[in-house]
């Protein structure tokens, strides 16, 4: 895909993810994606209804705000060529979040790389991702880890041409 496209499609993702209902419910809010969607910031401020029996941020409501975005920061850098799909996540509350938290994304062109390789005789690949939710000060309220299932498509891996190259 080409950069102009890419870019398009990034400012769609964020339009279509802010208005999302499981986000606009739990007020989760994409704020950046980058025109190469390898950056995502995502912010969730704390209101009456996504908070907790104890009046902090609800921790299915701090998980649901990382769910997608490795998933599909992958899908759209990899191509149409690879099956990209969550496998399995871990969540490790650190401290209550009071306030409005952050999560920041990022994916390098070394990992998609990396990708690439691992898969292209068509092996599945399982990398561990990582991600934080901080607070507005930068105290770390969550550690979430994701596993992800990789793999090239069959069609893909019989074509043996030139179809997987990096964007």
């Amino acid at each position: 895909m080409d950069g102009a496209r890419l870019a398009r499609k990034a400012r769609f993702l964020r339009w279509a993810l802010n208005f999302y209902p499981p986000y606009l419910g739990a007020g989760v809010r994409v704020r950046h994606i980058s025109a190469d969607l390898r950056l995502v910031r995502v912010k969730m401020v704390l209101r009456w209804y996504n908070r907790n029996y104890v009046g902090t941020q609800f921790g299915g409501s701090l998980y649901s705000m990382v769910d997608p975005f490795f998933v599909l920061m992958l899908m759209e850098n990899l191509g149409p060529d690879y099956i990209v799909w969550d496998k399995a996540a871990n969540i490790e509350f650190v401290s209550p979040g009071r306030g409005a938290v952050y999560a920041d994304f990022s994916i390098s062109q070394q990992l998609l790389d990396e990708i690439r390789m691992r898969t292209a005789d068509g092996s599945k690949y399982l990398p561990r991702m990582h991600v934080e939710v901080r607070d507005g000060d930068g105290t770390l309220v969550a550690r979430v880890q994701k596993t992800l299932y990789i793999r090239l498509k069959p069609r893909a891996r019989q074509a043996g041409d030139n179809r997987c190259k990096p964007i």
